[in-house]
């Protein structure tokens, strides 16, 4: 017996580069994460921070935008025992205007886009 399978590829939205930087009071963002959510309803899309810089690829539209940053705090016991293992206490570093609360917007158009965001603290 001889068994045929066909397939088709994934289809879904044109996905088109975006770049940029973002910097935090002036200074670049080190790591983090910057997450594009189309309005028109396709998947979201997210890319990582390093360096104050991100790439990602993002469909077509206008999307609301949410960046974050944890920061190490301190550190802390990970059990209440003698011998646990010490983790690290993190908050957020990014005003959650531009995350939970975020109110930025980006359009993306066909082709390369560059966006750069320049975050304000507290």
């Amino acid at each position: 017996m001889v068994g045929l399978i066909c397939g088709c590829g994934a289809s879904g939205p044109a996905l088109y580069p975006v770049q940029g930087t973002v910097t935090l009071d002036g200074a670049p963002l080190e790591n983090g994460l910057v997450r594009f959510s189309p309005t028109k309803g396709e998947a979201p899309a997210a890319g990582e921070i390093k360096g104050g810089r991100y790439s990602l690829n993002v469909a077509s539209g206008e999307a609301r935008v949410e960046i974050t940053s944890t920061k190490v705090t301190g550190k802390r016991k990970a059990y209440n025992t003698p011998d646990s293992p010490m983790v690290e206490i993190t908050k957020e570093a990014v005003p959650e205007k531009y995350n939970a609360k975020s109110e930025l917007k980006h359009t993306v158009t066909a082709g390369p886009n560059t966006k750069d965001f320049e975050l304000k603290g507290n």
